[in-house]
């Protein structure tokens, strides 16, 4: 199979295919790593509670298990595992919808391909928003909920649909610089590591590691306001029946009861759980990739030509 072969993938592949590779690799990174994940959120809190003010990622994930039990640790994984495996479907397939729409010759380039990104991001976050609302109340210490769908309920009846999208605009503006980051160090990764572009499951993994790694430390101050809009801890709200809302005043808030160090607390959960999670979505979007292109055709709907993709954060 030639550089090209595996590059692009045949006429035959479907994007049916595309998008259960996409849910797969969805699924499969935001689940495998979730009690990290679940760290990373109660890192965040700004006035956590003194029973669970850890030192560092191991010290949480030790006093969580320890105290708690280790189901705790995976409060909320439905709601994400319910969100994921849409949300990266839809992603893959308006990315290659949009990339087809806006290639005019039919070949791909760079500005086509950040477009397309660009367009599949909000459509990721539209319906993964709601799932990371719920899944972040269900990870808070002392959690008054007992399953997602009371939360789900309790969250819609107290504070209208809106509380499910407060956060919408921070993640965008999170997602799309974390995507370009995420694209660019895996592409220089790859560069060096697999200039052939052949497939190689060590060179995607340590390059999709290093990717989320950076991506994710440079974006981690937005991930602290996106936390703080979706769990809206009662030390932040300054009257009953208010919240805090917007970018601005997320910022405003975390620097008020953080100061600049506020801005990346929990940024070592977020750089560990993320750099298994792009690697393990890395890994096996590119698997997909070379089973199909090794077998010529998937056997499932036709579709246009596509590309690797960035997974999704």
């Amino acid at each position: 199979m030639s550089e090209d072969d595996y590059e692009s993938l045949p006429p035959s592949s479907g994007m049916a295919t595309h998008m259960l590779a996409g849910a797969a690799a969805g699924v499969l990174e935001h689940c495998t790593m979730y009690p990290v994940d679940c760290v990373k959120t109660r890192m965040q809190c700004l006035v956590p509670d003194p029973r669970a003010n850890y030192r560092n990622v191991v010290d949480a994930l030790y006093r969580i298990v320890r105290y708690e039990g280790i189901a705790k640790s995976f409060r909320g994984i439905n709601a994400m595992a319910y969100g994921a495996g849409p949300a990266h479907a839809l992603y893959f397939a308006c990315y290659e919808y949009m990339k087809k729409s806006l290639s005019k010759t039919g070949q791909s380039n760079h500005l086509v391909h950040g477009a397309s990104g660009v367009f599949a991001t909000v459509l990721h976050d539209a319906v993964m928003n709601p799932a990371d609302v719920v899944k972040q109340r269900m990870q808070m210490y002392n959690s008054p909920y007992k399953g997602c769908m009371q939360c789900l309920r309790q969250v819609y009846a107290k504070e209208g649909a809106r509380a499910f999208y407060r956060s919408y605009t921070t993640q965008l503006s999170m997602n799309i610089p974390f995507q370009s980051i995420h694209f660019m160090v895996y592409e220089f990764c790859q560069d060096h590591l697999n200039p052939q572009r052949s497939y190689h499951p060590h060179t995607h993994w340590i390059s999709g590691a290093m990717a989320g790694a950076f991506a994710a430390a440079a974006t981690t101050p937005l991930d602290v306001c996106k936390t703080l809009l979706n769990t809206q801890e009662k030390c932040a709200v300054s009257r009953p029946g208010s919240s805090v809302d917007g970018m601005v005043q997320a910022f405003r808030t975390v620097y008020h009861y953080q100061g600049m160090q506020g801005y990346f607390r929990g940024v070592s959960a977020r750089v560990i759980y993320q750099m298994p999670s792009t690697a393990i979505s890395w890994l096996v979007y590119e698997f997909f990739k070379y089973r199909i292109s090794s077998h010529g055709q998937d056997g499932l709907v036709s579709g246009p030509q596509v590309h690797c993709a960035p997974p999704s954060q």
